[in-house]
């Protein structure tokens, strides 16, 4: 018997209200194992989303989650590959200067209204003038056009193979809404489920759409909780509270797998550790200094302690299962040779200085900078750990008003190019770092459409980025989650952000 939920009671308000115009049921009436039984289900996130709109955070792992339930793009992408969603087709003109979409006919949003090309553009033209985390991904867009209702066209001033990449971040709301943040509060989509309700560090809850163009969902309704402690989160999935937690910390692991009647899923991601020092500064602006950084650390034995499987040691600036990964090999823990290192830089004695964390910033990143504040103080370093609420780092590090960063990221549209060309090319300026040989590697990368070409470039990239070190690249971290044995369907993808369209609620 499953157990009343946290919000069982708003949701059970709302959907009354909502079937009372239907006239639909919330009961499943499919067959198999779920027939008959309530297609409601209840996932927490590891980060609840701040807000619904994916224009204006297209960063926040939450809000991608959340949208993409939903709101669609063109394509989505993985393997290097893209594949169709609300296009059919596509094709590169004009010496591969003009990048055209053919979009399906048979769509339209869950209001009625019909999805057109000029919907494509608005929301296009909208999350690059915003200009926030992925503008930089649309730099040699010149022109944006509707050729029609289902043509789109996108002119770029050069070749852009990671065009189709950076298009499956693109979610596709309407164009006369672009501008109403009423309407951002709860976006009408093309996708397969319906936002009836969004509190801010609560919930949110959907509906089914019932004339998606695509196959229908199964659930009748699904709803997003927010709940920040961890052991709150297990338990609640120990007693059917809720169906599905994302993002199990490591150290909590073994207390979830093999609990009877609860399932888990590990699977490698694109979320890595980095830490980056601000190569502006003194004593950073130094190679030597970082390399020594990087030597001081035992990378191999920290990760084994912290994580368990739940990460592997980093070989490349972007996480393995990222397109364009290259195993660049360990660096070598040698706290000799850090030493030797930062005599030759004129640091014989170390220096002091600092580093910041969010305080919600990953699994166990507490522990993993006091393991790195430990051993550097071994090659007489002394850094002052820093810990921050969310908005005081997130500023703090816009602003690059810190010495040392510890942070998670990650590679979104599984390309590489969203991390190597976004943070570390000389026009990026994101933590003072500038090599023109590498702004030139990554430049003829994603000007070709050639993959195996791409994948040599950015090899040559990364072993760069590895031997100059503007940051220390510490894991890889598996994605996972855990969910009651009655859900079925569910997949992680290696974006760590799940699809509720193909699941159900068994016996």
């Amino acid at each position: 018997m499953r157990l009343t939920r946290r919000h069982g009671g708003v949701a059970a308000a709302m959907m009354a209200a909502a079937l009372a115009v239907t006239g639909c049921t919330t009961t499943s009436q499919g067959g198999g194992d779920g027939e008959g039984v309530p297609q409601e289900l209840t996932y927490v996130p590891a980060f609840f989303p701040v807000s619904l709109d994916p224009h204006s955070f297209p960063a926040e792992e939450g809000t991608q989650v959340a949208a993409q339930q939903t709101l669609e793009t063109l394509v989505t992408y993985n393997d290097g590959e893209a594949a169709p969603l609300l296009a059919e087709s596509w094709e590169y003109s004009d010496d591969e200067l003009t990048l055209t979409f053919d979009l399906r006919e048979d769509v339209t949003f869950s209001d009625g209204s019909p999805f057109t090309a000029e919907d494509v553009k608005a929301s296009l033209d909208r999350l690059i003038e915003l200009d926030k985390a992925l503008a930089p991904l649309f730099d040699q867009v010149t022109e944006t056009r509707a050729d029609d209702d289902h043509t789109f066209s996108i002119v770029t001033s050069e070749p852009l193979g990671t065009l189709l990449a950076s298009m499956s971040l693109v979610f596709i709301g309407q164009a006369d809404e672009m501008d109403d943040d009423a309407y951002w509060s709860a976006p009408i989509g093309t996708g397969p489920f319906v936002v009836e309700d969004y509190v801010a560090d609560d919930h949110v809850t959907y509906s089914k759409n019932e004339d998606y163009w695509g196959d229908p969902a199964t659930l009748d309704t699904l709803e997003m909780v927010n709940m920040p402690e961890v052991a709150g989160r297990i338990t609640a999935l120990e007693t059917g509270e809720v169906d599905v937690v994302s993002s199990i910390p490591p150290d909590q692991v073994s207390g979830i797998e093999g609990q009877d009647g609860v399932e888990f899923i590990r699977d490698p991601g694109y979320l890595y550790y980095f830490i980056w020092f601000n190569n502006n500064e003194e004593p950073f602006d130094d190679v030597r200094v970082r390399q020594a950084m990087w030597h001081a650390v035992d990378i191999e034995g920290i990760v084994s302690d912290l994580y368990g499987d739940g990460a592997v040691p980093a070989t490349a600036p972007i996480p393995q299962a990222a397109f364009g990964a290259t195993d660049n090999g360990a660096y070598e823990y040698d706290p000799d040779r850090a030493r030797e290192l930062l005599e030759e830089a004129g640091y014989a004695d170390g220096f002091q200085t600092s580093m910041q964390w969010p305080r919600e910033g990953g699994p166990n990143i507490r522990s993993l900078g006091q393991a790195l504040i430990s051993a550097w103080a071994e090659v007489g370093i002394e850094v002052e750990p820093l810990e921050k609420e969310r908005a005081a780092w997130l500023e703090d590090f816009g602003s690059m008003n810190w010495d040392l960063n510890l942070q998670t990221n990650a590679t979104a549209t599984g390309d590489a190019d969203f991390t190597l060309n976004r943070l570390y090319t000389c026009e990026a300026d994101r933590l003072g770092y500038c090599n023109e040989e590498v702004d030139d590697l990554l430049g003829q990368a994603r000007n070709s459409l050639d993959p195996d070409e791409r994948l040599e470039l950015y090899g040559q990239a990364n072993e760069i980025l590895w031997e100059e070190a503007p940051g220390i690249f510490p894991a890889d971290l598996m994605n996972n989650v855990a969910y009651g044995s009655q859900v079925q369907g569910l997949e992680l993808p290696p974006t760590n952000r799940p699809y509720f369209s193909t699941v159900s609620i068994g016996e």
